[in-house]
């Protein structure tokens, strides 16, 4: 997705081949302080999934096991972290795909504010929401490469005591497992115990709705139209999801449109009295390969439950693993004010250098 001059740009797709002439803005800021790029990386196909099982390069599997997913749409940049292959991957974030593959790989990941980092010569999605976002090994190095990608020199604030919000009905709507709705729990007493203010606050209408494929759909059907005129070949999910939004009317954009505002001015009602929104990353430890379902609901909306509504809402968010949860570890979000990035480093950082979170490496690959 992400052009490197002389590299190939697939965006994991079928029939796209273009080789980049200049590299990314990005990925520029990062060479040119130093970094080393060892790689490209396995991706759902056009950055339009969750799963990153591309039909055709193949599954990107989890290095926790084998036979899950590693999430989407970065899949192969949580896999490259949490595989030690590198400590920092870069990755976009439209609706989740730095959050939920950091997640289910056991990674940090960060997505920041709309239009903090330069996403130019990055293949689009939704350019009106789309983000470029760093995950990695350790905050310090989230907030390393996040500090050279933006420009973004303003000090962390302290790390608490802080005001944290847990949304409501969101949070207790959400098709979560048994282990991670207690892990949740026990992360709210630990953050408690650390000396943080954690309430529970309403924010209804904020969460999960079908409204999200007209909201996308202008921008997404006009990037895709001269592929979708010429008959070029899609894998079967993104065709379909090509076909939804291809369907959606002017009332629906109206109406999504709505709803995007109502977000909005729900985190800033939110955001006047709480510093943070927290929830967990993914409702699930995990997703099998080649399974649609996770219990009886799509794992496309089971996976991007807590992470989507941060992208319409303009705010950026981070993924955390939290330390002694099993493996891969289970995963806190939090959510911050827009340019709230500074905080979210900051109470990260706190968490990490508590032992409430932190990263270590999937066991070594046969």
């Amino acid at each position: 997705m992400i052009d490197h001059a002389g590299r190939l740009v697939t965006c994991g797709s079928a029939f796209y081949r273009r080789v980049a002439d200049a590299t990314a803005p990005c990925l520029a800021a990062l060479e040119a302080a130093g970094a080393v790029v060892i790689g490209r990386t396995g991706m759902h196909e056009f950055a339009f999934g969750f799963s990153s099982e591309n039909p055709h390069f193949g599954p990107v599997r989890n290095p926790w096991d084998r036979e899950t997913s590693c999430g989407g749409s970065s899949g192969g940049s949580g896999a490259a972290v949490a595989a030690g292959i590198a400590p920092i991957a870069l990755g976009t974030d439209t609706g989740g795909s730095v959050r939920v593959p950091a997640a289910l790989c056991g990674t940090y990941g960060l997505k920041v504010t709309h239009g903090r980092i330069d996403t130019s010569r990055v293949f689009p999605l939704v350019p009106s929401i789309d983000t470029v976002g760093p995950l990695a090994d350790s905050v310090a190095n989230i907030d390393l490469a996040y500090r050279i990608m933006s420009g973004d020199d303003r000090p962390e604030p302290a790390a608490g005591p802080l005001r944290l919000a847990v949304p409501q009905p969101w949070v207790d709507d959400a098709p979560m497992s048994d282990e991670v709705a207690d892990v949740f729990r026990r992360t709210i007493e630990a953050l408690k115990d650390l000396g943080h203010h954690v309430e529970e606050v309403e924010m209804p209408g904020v969460g999960p709705s079908p409204l999200v494929v007209p909201a996308i759909a202008e921008e997404v059907r006009e990037i895709h139209r001269p592929y979708r005129e010429t008959g070029e070949v899609y894998g079967d999910d993104v065709a379909q999801r090509l076909a939804d939004s291809e369907a959606a009317t002017a009332e629906d954009i109206a109406e999504a449109r709505r709803w995007q505002l109502h977000l909005r001015a729900s985190f800033d009602e939110v955001f006047g009295h709480h510093d943070l929104v927290i929830t967990p990353s993914v409702p699930v430890r995990s997703k099998r390969i080649g399974e649609e379902m996770i219990g009886d609901r799509h794992y496309r909306t089971v996976l991007s439950w807590f992470s989507y509504v941060a992208n319409h809402a303009f705010i950026p968010a981070i993924a955390m693993p939290l330390a002694g949860t099993g493996e891969p570890p289970l995963s806190l979000q939090a959510m911050a004010p827009v340019d709230g990035e500074p905080l979210l480093i900051s109470f990260a950082r706190a968490l990490e250098g508590e032992g409430l979170s932190g990263f270590r490496p999937a066991p070594t690959m046969e």
